[in-house]
């Protein structure tokens, strides 16, 4: 049995932070991915955006590291040269109703620790964008997008320039909690039969992270939440859109509507919707969910036309909250909540999870450090 100080299982953008940060704190680090490149799950199927961290209930793991992580983003690709944009985000209101509705997003963006939201008129909206249709809007500044793939290149390179492993079709068959060596008392077992002894184990592993925590023999199952899968569906536009900014529409029910995203090349997107689902592999897109875009678009561009939207893609939200649920927040879980020392379970890791990546490895050393 190989002996090594941390295992992290998953190499998505949270997967690879984690394991970049415990690299250059010093561990020997190994990041084990089922599949056989980094990043193909939720890291590769989303919007790419770079949250400002304005929805977020205050006090919330979300809204905090969100805040933080934006600023650590920002300021890794920069050094890094990982390409980004600050392009802004506008929230419009599309109905009078919604007006008023601006006024309580920026007292929670200011909860939040965001405090460079500008509100606008219609026309000043208008003449930032004008093919916009809006009673008035809220500016986001920061809000921006990066390449993701990118990102978690530089992530891995970064890991192993401080000696930090990765180990691609590495499937996790067992994890034992108690039966790894003295020094090194937790066991993980892959699929080809390789044995790691471990004293720091991160189970980074997204859309199967409770079903990996589920698996562990001697952690409580009663301490972890049921896994819930929420898909997205995006559609793109055929030919080239009228906005140098992302567009939201003011949020109700569920999700944050059907907005409009741009990336690094310009190419707009709509997206994504939310529906739930009970399989996490069910990525197609059907194209009959298109049409209800249309309407919903309609409210802050009117001149969509018929035939625009495109079947894209379909991402997934590796959720821990059921349907008729509120959102539950990031779940962190240390040995001050399971009482394994040396183990972290990151789960419900969604949307702000990108833009929190780098907080969320920070946040996990320190719990690490402080458990050992």
């Amino acid at each position: 049995m190989e002996q090594i100080d941390a295992v992290v299982i998953g190499a998505g953008v949270v997967g690879l932070a984690v394991g970049r940060a415990l690299a250059l704190a010093g561990h020997e680090v190994m990041v084990l991915e089922s599949e056989n490149a980094i990043g193909t799950g939720t890291s590769s199927r989303n919007s790419e955006v770079i949250h400002a961290g304005i929805y977020y209930p205050a006090g919330s793991l979300k809204a905090r590291l969100c805040v933080e992580g934006k600023a650590m983003l920002y300021a890794y690709c920069a050094e890094r040269g990982v390409a980004h944009q600050r392009l802004g985000k506008l929230i419009v209101a599309t109905s009078p109703e919604q007006v008023q509705a601006l006024d309580s997003i920026v007292a929670k963006a200011v909860a939040n620790g965001v405090h460079d939201l500008q509100k606008l008129t219609a026309t000043q909206a208008q003449a930032l964008e004008p093919a916009l249709a809006c009673h008035a809007a809220l500016l986001s500044p920061s809000t921006g997008v990066v390449d993701s793939h990118g990102l978690m290149l530089s992530l891995q390179g970064d890991m192993e320039n401080a000696g930090g492993l990765l180990a691609l079709v590495s499937p996790v068959q067992h994890i034992g909690l108690k039966h790894g060596t003295a020094t090194h008392p937790i066991r993980v077992t892959t699929q080809d039969g390789t044995e790691l002894a471990c004293k720091l184990l991160v189970n980074a592993a997204g859309l199967n992270a409770v079903a990996l925590a589920r698996g562990m023999e001697g952690l409580d199952p009663s301490l972890l939440p049921q896994a819930h899968y929420a898909k997205g569906n995006y559609f793109t536009l055929a030919g080239k859109a009228p906005f140098s900014r992302l567009i939201y529409p003011v949020p109700e029910k569920a999700g944050l509507g059907v907005h409009l995203t741009l990336d690094l090349g310009g190419q707009a997107k709509f997206g994504p919707d939310v529906q739930w689902v009970d399989d996490p592999s069910d990525l197609q897109v059907d194209p009959r969910r298109g049409d209800a875009f249309y309407a919903e678009v309609r409210k802050y561009w009117p001149d969509l036309v018929d035939g625009a939207l495109q079947a894209g893609y379909a991402g997934m939200r590796p959720k821990i909250n059921a349907p008729h649920e509120a959102a539950a927040d990031f779940m962190m879980q240390g040995s001050a909540e399971h009482g394994v020392p040396g183990l972290v379970n990151l789960l419900g890791i969604e949307s702000p999870g990108l833009t929190s990546s780098l907080a969320i490895a920070a946040l996990v050393t320190e719990i690490l450090a402080v458990a050992s």
